[in-house]
């Protein structure tokens, strides 16, 4: 008969796994993310008894809620006029919600999930590089669009970033190799994608990583690494790809502006943008809904009163102005709980990085810093792109968020200190 002990090994082992193959496997497989939530999701559902009585810590719950008020939210699509489909978003975010409450109980080490993000980010660049230079493809996409697997793909660069500096005396040979490869490969994934909203979502990420880290370790030389960052980026921009790229956002956005033409990446952004604000503030508390955002683009476009450009997509390509137009406020505030929760749960204060005589704790610091990451990257990711319109989008956030709060609340157990929430 297997002991208790044994029960608790084996499912921890089950989330440590799962900890490792969400980012890890996240874009090296046809929805590579769905990997490690299926796995957590069965081990949630075989070890009910054992975690379902157990008390769990506020920051379970704040999760909890953040999630079940998103679920709620995209009820509100739910209905015959999108089909069976409808449910596929709000049935996500319920089922993620159980895993918390297990990955609480059986908490993963944090090991492995460092081994998932260095992998996950190695993997997205040499699927880039075969994609571009041996299928010839003029924009690597993996097994999802283009600008979701760059987006993620510099996440997890900027993540294996801060584990190789904060974390730089622990690392071995082997391991800060693998590191810098994936801080390199992650990158390259992003610039072959051609994705240009995750290079503008590092105007926002590089310079929060660079003042907290000089914030909570006093290590001033941080900038002077930024400074290496921002030339290596700068270096980047010559690329002729890039350059391209950047040129062609600059001729789109004067085009847009001279003439009204939406018909360009950036055109129809800028259209969409202009409409979605324009019918948030036609319904400010209710919104349209989707069906009714839908309808009414419709009878604009046949007025004369929007490009017809917008009839293309069923989003507003910001995903602040997006839910503005079909959920108002309401809408938006709880699209800034789901991101300010986590956010709040993972920065880095006093008691959630340092041990019980006040001395810092790299791996919880670690820990925090790609906490932060996570909602952080959605945020600039969400400026030109409704990322929680994707799968990709949905279910790296909803696991990455309590692998990393499990994985913290494990260290900071083992360490002895008292629990961060």
């Amino acid at each position: 008969m297997t002991s208790p002990q044994d029960t608790h090994r084996w499912f921890s082992r089950c989330a440590s796994i799962g900890a490792f193959m969400v980012p890890g496997l996240a874009l090296w497989l046809p929805s590579g993310y769905s990997y490690g939530a299926v796995l957590l999701l069965l081990a949630t559902l075989a070890s009910a008894p054992l975690w379902w009585r157990r008390p769990a810590p506020r920051a379970a719950w704040w999760l909890t809620a953040a999630f079940s008020c998103m679920a709620a939210l995209w009820m509100l699509d739910v209905g015959a006029t999108w089909g069976w489909g409808s449910m596929d978003r709000p049935v996500k975010y319920l089922l993620a919600l159980p895993c918390i409450f297990f990955l609480m109980t059986f908490e993963p080490r944090a090991a492995w999930l460092w081994m998932g993000v260095a992998v996950g980010a190695v993997g997205s660049g040499l699927v880039a590089l075969y994609q571009t230079f041996v299928m010839e493809l003029p924009r690597a996409n993996g097994f999802t669009n283009a600008i979701q697997y760059g987006n993620l793909s510099v996440l997890l660069a900027v993540m294996s970033g801060l584990l190789l500096v904060v974390q730089w005396k622990r690392w071995c040979l082997w391991q800060r190799l693998l590191l810098a490869s994936a801080i390199g490969l992650g990158a390259a994934g992003s610039v072959l994608s051609q994705s240009r909203g995750g290079w503008l979502a590092l105007v926002l990420l590089l310079p929060v990583c660079a003042w907290l880290l000089v914030r909570t370790t006093g290590q001033r030389r941080v900038y002077w690494g930024l400074c290496a960052l921002a030339l290596a980026a700068a270096a980047l921009s010559q690329v002729p790809a890039v350059e391209q790229r950047v040129d062609e956002a600059r001729q789109e956005v004067q085009v847009y502006k001279d003439h009204g033409d939406g018909r360009s990446s950036v055109g129809q952004r800028l259209a969409h943008w202009r409409l979605a604000w324009q019918m948030g503030w036609d319904r400010p508390f209710t919104g349209w809904g989707r069906a009714g955002y839908t309808d009414e683009k419709a009878r604009r476009v046949a007025a004369g009163l929007a490009h017809p450009v917008v009839l293309e997509f069923g989003h507003a390509h910001n995903e602040i102005l997006d839910l503005f137009a079909k959920r108002g406020l309401p809408g938006v505030l709880l699209l800034m709980a789901f991101y300010g929760i986590p956010l709040a749960m993972f920065w880095p204060t006093a008691r959630r990085i340092r041990d019980g005589a006040g001395k810092m704790d790299k791996e919880s610091l670690s820990l925090c810093l790609v906490g932060v990451m996570v909602p952080l990257s959605y945020i600039g990711f969400g400026l030109t792109q409704v990322f929680l319109a994707h799968n990709s989008g949905n279910m790296f956030y909803l696991f990455m968020c309590p692998l990393v709060l499990a994985a913290l609340h494990e260290r900071r157990t083992r360490m002895g200190c008292p629990r961060p929430l």
